[in-house]
């Protein structure tokens, strides 16, 4: 299998606290999430809690074929957890947390698993591509949202309301009715969306975080087909470029700023399963 892969982070000189990585017949992309200035709950920040968890994973992999992917997604979060649970509050709301997709070649068969919401999209050799990702986490952001509907920004009621937000996508996390990232809870990896198909249906596979899917929605500069076609013709590094340029650029036309500052930035593209 042949990967090519880009990242890049949010801007010069800051952390890039996405992970992508890959062994013979595997690729791993996570996203990492937490709040900046943090420290005195977990000392180590959560670029160290993504490129741990992700190079764990990658480790694991090559021993793993044949084993449930959701396995040795929570056999992963464990051995991290273990490794900062003396020195950090782990179990604190806004402990490192981050995105899972794994991708992996298993003789004729391909797997994925998806735990959060970054990209993974099939490309087959005939109809559009496929395209999965898991939606818990933004459909509990969009309810809970409702409580700042009509709220004018600035205000003290906004303020309020803001932070009753907040609580409640806090509280909805690895638990039943709500979303589910990688943590501190290995039981939260039995929640990944997996799946499996053909190799020889496969004509290429895109993982994309967040920062990357954001040329798609919201910026609307390709579709997913264009996505494809773009990676096939000059690769991930192009995605990155185009995201990079509509975020420097909100004036182009159609284009609508997107509210929140720029993310990091990953994707890989795989080809040749044979």
């Amino acid at each position: 299998m042949h990967v090519a892969m880009a990242t890049s982070a949010s801007a010069p000189g800051r952390v890039n606290e996405d992970f992508v990585g890959a062994v013979p017949g595997a690729v791993v992309l996570l996203d990492g999430a937490g709040i900046p200035g943090t420290e005195s709950i977990c000392q180590h920040g959560v670029a160290w809690y993504t490129h741990r968890l992700g190079g764990t994973l990658l480790g694991r992999l090559p021993a793993a074929s044949g084993q449930d992917l959701r396995g040795v997604i929570a056999d992963s979060i464990g051995q991290i957890a273990g490794e900062h649970r003396r020195t950090c509050d782990i179990t604190n709301p806004s402990s490192p947390q981050a995105t899972v997709m794994v991708f992996r070649v298993d003789g004729d068969r391909a797997d994925f698993a998806a735990l959060a919401d970054s990209f993974l999209v099939l490309e087959k050799a005939s109809g559009a591509p496929q395209v999965i990702t898991d939606e818990r986490e933004v459909a509990v952001r969009r309810q809970c949202s409702e409580v700042l509907s009509g709220v004018a920004k600035g205000t003290p009621e906004y303020d309020r309301a803001l932070q009753a937000y907040i609580d409640a996508v806090r509280s909805r996390r690895n638990q039943p009715g709500g979303y589910w990232i990688a943590k501190d809870d290995p039981d939260a990896a039995a929640q990944a969306l997996t799946g499996s198909t053909p190799v020889s249906d496969l004509t290429g596979v895109a993982l994309l975080s967040n920062g990357a899917s954001r040329i798609v929605d919201p910026y609307g500069l390709a579709d997913w087909p264009d996505v494809v076609g773009l990676l096939r013709a000059k690769g991930p590094a192009e995605i990155i470029h185009r995201v990079r340029d509509a975020e420097a650029d909100g004036s182009r036309a159609g284009f609508q700023p997107l509210a929140k500052a720029a993310d990091d930035a990953t994707a890989a593209y795989c080809t040749s399963f044979g």
